[in-house]
């Protein structure tokens, strides 16, 4: 048996998907993708909201109820680190998968993590998300799992 140790097919898979030619939500939801994986990075968000507990967690919850996601358990907010990766971090399980974020102080940014087994609108998830935490700058970045 022979193994490559060529980069491509180190970082790569043998089989690599073909170009989604449905939206993100539609491959996953008639099974052409296991899951869909939205990074949403927020930037010059209110100071006040991405420092505020409840806020958070209140966040959690009306996105769930937006994207019919089902959360399981409570919530999880810590604060912790120091210097410029100091903030909020977040975890939600949900029925799917998980929900997490981390909201860094020192730039009044949020970065945003929504996976899932169950389709939802990716562009739905940002525009939701800057609004609620009055973000000036957004960027969603999406991933379908296979």
């Amino acid at each position: 048996m022979s193994v490559s140790t060529s980069s491509d097919s180190a970082i790569f898979p043998a089989c690599v998907p073909v170009a989604a030619s449905l939206p993100a939500k539609a491959m996953v939801e008639e099974g052409k993708a296991w899951g869909l994986c939205s990074a949403v990075d927020l930037q010059n968000c209110n100071s006040n909201l991405i420092r505020d507990v409840d806020y958070i967690k209140r966040y959690v919850v009306e996105l769930c109820e937006l994207i019919g996601m089902k959360r399981f358990g409570e919530c999880q907010v810590v604060d912790f680190g120091e210097g410029r990766v100091a903030g909020y971090s977040m975890v939600q399980l949900i029925s799917t998968s998980l929900i997490s974020g981390h909201f860094a102080n020192d730039t009044n940014s949020a970065y945003l993590d929504i996976f899932s087994c169950k389709g939802y609108d990716p562009a739905v998830v940002r525009s939701f998300s800057e609004e609620f935490f009055g973000a000036r700058q957004s960027t969603v970045t999406v991933t379908l799992r296979y």
